[in-house]
């Protein structure tokens, strides 16, 4: 039996690093996913044209790259759409659930692309809710697909990679008014890529 095992990482390149400690521990890239939130910071960064990397995301090798991703994963990186989030930078399983989930939530489903495919992949409701919106604030999302013996140590591995406390993120997206995901409410600032937490002015 498999279970996710999935991490918020407020800086990009913690992220990375966490997916080279996945790689590290012998988990396939194959089981591996990264969806970042602040496309638009990334994409910068890059210095390439933004209707070129909007049209065609199989350019993400070039995007990978210019991003220093980690080793073969983030040379699939590519520029897409998650309704209610937003431009993102993906790659991995995660990202063709993500859009089978945005079909079932226009159809009256799970609430956003991201949150129907956590679930889906067996992620609490409650947590997944909170990724989408870390997600949607800038955030980066790393998830794997592993093995149930193998899951506890997994995580520890990716929480050591200065994960956020999800627990704690939670309480002060609550103390700001926010109760769950919803794409249609006001985005607060957002920090650059530097991956400093935004709040709300």
């Amino acid at each position: 039996m498999t279970t996710t095992v999935s991490a918020l990482f407020d800086r990009y390149d913690d992220a990375t690093t966490a997916v080279h400690a996945l790689e590290a521990a012998n988990v396939p890239r194959s089981e591996i996913s990264i969806v970042a939130g602040n496309a638009d910071d990334l994409q910068k960064d890059t210095h390439a044209d933004k209707n070129e990397v909007a049209a065609d995301a199989g350019i993400g090798a070039g995007i990978g790259a210019a991003l220093g991703g980690a080793g073969g994963l983030l040379t699939g990186l590519g520029i897409m759409a998650i309704p209610g989030v937003g431009p993102v930078v993906a790659a991995g399983w995660l990202v063709a659930t993500a859009a089978g989930a945005a079909v079932g939530a226009l159809a009256g489903g799970a609430a956003g692309g991201i949150v129907g495919a956590l679930t889906e992949a067996g992620v609490s409701e409650e947590d997944a809710h909170v990724y989408a919106e870390g997600v949607r604030r800038g955030g980066t999302l790393v998830t794997a697909r592993v093995d149930d013996a193998d899951a506890p140590r997994l995580q520890a591995v990716l929480d050591q990679n200065r994960s956020v406390d999800l627990t704690g993120r939670r309480g002060e997206y609550q103390n700001e008014g926010w109760t769950k995901f919803d794409e249609t409410a006001p985005l607060p600032p957002r920090a650059s890529i530097d991956g400093t937490h935004a709040r709300p002015m």
